[in-house]
């Protein structure tokens, strides 16, 4: 009996967390009918810059690393299309606008078919998996 009870506390959270990736990743909305078109990969860098980090982070103010992006924000790349740098901006011409933000995975691959009028994505790849997410996006 002690074995089941263990074994239904570790399935539980794994299962409600699988169950949450899942209906965040289906969460698109149903929107006009999209064209197709090309993906364009940005993968943010893979290594944490050298800069100096502050002793301790102003709570008021997020930093860059952790600035969350959802359905309907705007931004720009500061960087390259290799070594990506999202910044929220407001919405308007040459920014591109967030489509989808699927969780848990780093297949850009996915916005192919969850946000197909999608024409770029940015892949976020942490070094803990659950933390990794990739923004479908759309240019403006």
């Amino acid at each position: 009996m002690i074995v089941a009870l263990v074994v239904l506390l570790v399935l539980c959270p794994c299962l409600g967390l699988a169950g949450w990736a899942v209906w965040n990743a289906t969460d698109g909305g149903n929107e006009a009918a999209p064209a197709p078109s090309a993906s364009v990969s940005v993968v943010p860098p893979a290594l944490p810059s050298d800069a100096p980090s502050p002793a301790e982070p102003s709570p008021a103010e997020p930093s860059p690393d952790r600035e969350e992006f959802a359905r309907g924000d705007c931004v720009v790349n500061d960087g390259t299309e290799t070594d990506a740098d999202l910044r929220k901006v407001p919405c308007g011409p040459d920014t591109y606008q967030v489509l989808l933000r699927i969780p848990a995975t780093t297949d850009g691959d996915r916005c192919k078919t969850l946000a197909p009028q999608a024409t770029a994505n940015y892949v976020h790849d942490n070094t803990v998996d659950l933390f990794d997410y990739v923004l479908c996006l759309k240019k403006r």
